[in-house]
């Protein structure tokens, strides 16, 4: 009789981690970042047909712009000056997003897979899909999910609120155990792993694990294996200009949409 397979466990970084004070200072900044999140971004005359084209591209700019704050709250994380030529680094089409980095050394203390969610987005959940393997993710490294609106719904600036934070090895963990063990399906449950990665891999590495049998493109959808279930469905009744979140998705749902890219996916650098 085979014994079941246990399900994953987060693990984090050891107290004695010569980084973990500032990790676990950024780590709750973390939390806390919307109430020092200033965006440059003002938008106006958009439509309700328009909303979830334009989303996606919003969203990415406000990727930038949480980077940017962070790297303005210096004098929280780095109060005694010990990171000096550290800071956050933004990176394209390679893994994971933002670096807590060195430029000169090129020394890199952790990682952030920092991905944004549009609230009203016709889903109700986070679309993008994390596909990364478990082994190019270091104990300390974070998958932070940020909520945002505009803030006259149809206008106005970008507002965030308290990010999903988690460790990014667990995540990548628990969405092949849940892929193997919990979901239930007919076809195999097998998962091709990439061989020989690293941490902090270069843009053309292979770093991705693929499901072996995924007609409906749903494989690293995170939203859907149960971590996310409850942060998500905090947010349904959050009041928006006197209207909740949920009722502003029927709302825009229901509008005659000409196109809709509102889905962005995760490339998590399939090589």
């Amino acid at each position: 009789m085979n014994n079941p397979v246990l399900s994953p466990q987060e693990q984090l970084p050891a107290s004695d981690w010569e980084h973990y004070i500032l990790y676990k200072t950024i780590k709750d900044l973390l939390i806390e970042i919307p109430h020092y999140f200033e965006s440059t971004i003002s938008v106006s005359g958009v439509r309700a047909t328009e909303i979830y084209p334009f989303s996606a591209v919003l969203g990415l700019m406000i990727e930038q712009e949480v980077v940017r704050t962070l790297n303005n709250l210096r004098q929280i994380w780095d109060a005694n000056k010990q990171y000096a030529g550290y800071r956050f680094i933004r990176q394209s089409q390679a893994f994971p997003d933002v670096l807590l980095m060195n430029p000169k050394t090129g020394h890199i203390i952790f990682g952030i897979e920092l991905k944004c969610w549009y609230l009203l987005a016709k889903e109700g959940e986070p679309s993008f899909r994390y596909h990364a393997t478990p082994n190019v993710c270091t104990i300390a490294d974070l998958i932070v999910i940020v909520p945002w609106v505009l803030s006259n719904v149809l206008s106005g600036a970008p507002v965030i609120f308290n990010p999903f934070i988690a460790s990014a090895r667990y995540v990548a963990e628990y969405r092949n155990y849940w892929w193997q063990h919990i979901r239930k399906a007919k076809s195999t449950s097998e998962i091709h792993s990439p061989s020989n990665v690293v941490p902090y891999p270069r843009s053309r590495d292979k770093i991705s694990d693929h499901a072996e049998s995924d007609s409906g493109n749903n494989f690293g959808r995170i939203a859907r294996i149960g971590l996310l279930d409850t942060y998500a469905q905090s947010f349904r009744d959050l009041d928006l200009i006197g209207v909740t979140v949920s009722a502003w998705r029927a709302f825009l749902k229901a509008q005659p949409q000409e196109f809709d890219i509102s889905e962005v996916e995760d490339q998590d650098n399939e090589g």
